[in-house]
This record gives structure tokens, sequence and C-alpha cells, in this order.
């Protein structure tokens, strides 16, 4: 456990791919949905119009006819804002509404104002805690939920450590805590540490760290050492593939945490079985060969009880 490999993975949420079009059609839904429910006539509900503008948009920008698109957006925009203003208008004196419409009225509008380069934006109307990944990979460019630093031994690969960030922080920044909170639930501190070039400036000094560089003449132990990084990427494969890391279908950012620690949890449990089971099969193969054994020696013993009877 004083050794151990660092990473970071994306968890993605259990969201459809955001598009402008879903979300503020969604967004108007919602909103016309709790005026019914509470009895406020509005002026105008977008419904069928709304829907309409909603798959022009898809089938534009599937012909890419990307002005004919971007007027769709626009006209979704402006049903929206109707509908919000309309909303606000009516809920001026009423305290107890405006707690109730709070929350879906700030999406609304935070949704209207959003552009393309405007940060912290809302991805989906009902998970508000999902940021972008880019990881780079080629077949997935970019992914939408959160990031999870994980720790692992060097020898066995047994989780010590797997937190869900709120944040798209940067690898560096997230690995002092990371190996606080892995020392506390394996109880020493870690000597070693693996990790791949994305936590260069970590500023960590107290602790060896190994992280490859792109020096020619690097020492033969080192580049062995920095081999047995790799090793974290099938821990992960297998947490995505029998676990529940490739997709988080638990709300909110309380899920993640939640569902990044019972993954963790579930990981450790398969390796201890696994390894139980292997010793059980062990076992079993060798008391089937002590009962052979007992078996053969009982017929051999039979065998020279009535050969010496008959020849007496």
């Amino acid at each position: 456990m004083k050794k151990v490999i660092v990473d970071t993975t994306a968890m993605e949420k259990n969201i459809t791919y955001p598009t402008d079009t879903k979300n503020l059609n969604k967004s108007r839904q919602k909103l016309v949905k709790l005026a019914q429910k509470h009895k406020i006539i509005l002026r105008q509900n977008y419904k069928r119009i709304g829907a309409k503008e909603t798959w022009k948009a898809a089938r534009y920008a599937h012909a890419k006819q990307f002005k004919r698109m971007r007027a769709s957006i626009k006209k979704l925009k402006t049903y929206l804002g109707r509908v919000c203003r309309d909303i606000a208008r009516k809920l001026k004196n009423k305290n107890e509404l405006q707690a109730i419409f709070a929350h879906d009225l700030s999406t609304a509008f935070k949704l209207l104002n959003q552009t393309k380069k405007s940060k912290n934006k809302i991805y989906s109307t009902h998970e508000k805690d999902v940021y972008c990944l880019a990881k780079g990979k080629a077949r997935k460019p970019y992914e939408y939920g959160s990031k999870v630093s994980l720790v692992t031994t060097q020898k066995k690969g047994f989780v010590l450590e797997a937190s869900a960030l709120k944040e798209n922080t940067h690898d560096s920044k997230t690995l002092q805590e990371s190996l606080r909170n892995a020392e506390k639930n394996a109880g020493c501190t870690t000597e070693e540490v693996l990790a791949d070039k994305g936590y260069r400036g970590h500023g960590i000094k107290d602790k060896k760290i190994l992280i490859p560089s792109c020096k020619k003449r690097m020492k033969r132990y080192k580049k062995q050492k920095l081999k047995k990084r790799s090793a974290i990427e099938a821990y992960i494969s297998h947490m995505k593939k029998q676990g529940k890391l490739d997709r988080n279908y638990l709300k909110g950012f309380q899920g993640d945490e939640l569902n990044a620690l019972l993954c963790a949890i579930g990981h450790n449990m398969r390796k201890l079985l696994n390894n139980y089971i292997i010793i059980l099969i062990l076992e079993s193969v060798i008391c089937g060969l002590s009962v052979l054994k007992n078996l053969f020696c009982t017929q051999q013993r039979k065998k020279i009880n009535s050969t010496t009877f008959f020849f007496f």
C-alpha cells in the first residue's frame, strides 16, 4: 500500500447528448406543466410549434443547412423567453409560487443567456452537476459527466481511493488530496507514486512521484517502474465494464460520489472473491487427490491381503 498508481477517468452521466434545441424545448415544457399544475393561465404555451421547430432544427442540422438550423434555434429561444416573462409577470405578488418556480426559471434564463464560449454551461435540464470532459479519445472526443480520481496499489491493484470531482480541475491539482485520502484509508504513508504526464506541475516534494519524461537518457530501473503505470488502465476498464463506472444513473453530485465509491468497493470485492475461489479450487483439488490416494492405498492393501490368504 506504500507504492501506488494514480489516474483520472471520465464517469458519464445518464443524459442524452446535449443540444440547444432539446434543452430549450424541455425547459419550456417544464415551465408550462408547472404553470398548469398551479393553475396559472399563460397567453400561449407553444406546445405544437415548439415541438415542430425542435425536429425541424434536428433535420436541418443533419442536412447541413446551418442557417436554417440557427433560425429554428432562435425561434425556440423566443418561445422560451416569452413563456418565462409571462410567468414572471404573473408571479409578482405571489411569494409562495415564486419559490416553487425559482429553480426552473433560473435554469431557463441561464439557457437563454449562455453562449458557445460561456463557462459553467447547462448541458441538461434535470442534471446541473454535469461538465464537458475532453480526454483526447478518437471515438469519444467529448464526454459529459464528472471526473473520477483513482488511487490503486502497484502489485495487486486494490483501489485505495475513488472520489468524484465537482469541477473539471487539472489532474496535477487533484493529486495531493487524492494521496491524502488514500493514506487515510490505507493507514500508512505512501512512498512511491506512478503517474502519467497529466500530473506534471503537482508541487509535491515529500514523496517520490515518477512521471514519464521525454529525456532519452532515462535510467533503466525508472523505465521498468513506469511500465507498471499502465496497469491502472485495465482496472479502470474492469470497473467500467463489470461495475457501473461507465454510466452513472444516480442523481446530483452526491450520486457521483456514491457511484464512484461503490464501484471501487465492488472492484475490491471481486478481486478478493476471485482469489478466494482460486484457493477453494486448489483446496478441492488437493482434497480430491488425497481421497484418490487413500482409495488407491486401500485397494492395494485388499489385493495384498487376498493374495496372502490364497497363498496360505
